[in-house]
């Protein structure tokens, strides 16, 4: 169990790591784009169609953001 904790499995981590992230913070961007969109242009304007286009963005954005972190948190947690 201690050799997963090692330097060998670091991007084992990294995956890992974004996995468990990405869920939450992709709901939490979709979430705030939807209420920024109804805010911007009325609730008559955010039909189901617009939300899934801005549920792709969120996933994307979200993506890119917790592979991003999840390799820095692993680089400092792992550097020697």
């Amino acid at each position: 169990m201690e050799a997963l904790f090692s330097t060998e499995y670091r991007y084992l981590w990294v995956v890992l790591l974004a996995a468990a992230l990405f869920f939450p913070v992709r709901q939490m961007i979709w979430v705030l784009t939807v209420r920024r969109a109804i805010s911007k242009g009325g609730e008559e304007n955010v039909d189901t169609a617009e939300q899934g286009r801005l549920k792709r963005r969120a996933g994307v954005t979200s993506a890119l953001l917790c592979i991003l972190f999840s390799a820095v948190y692993v680089n400092v947690l792992f550097s020697e």
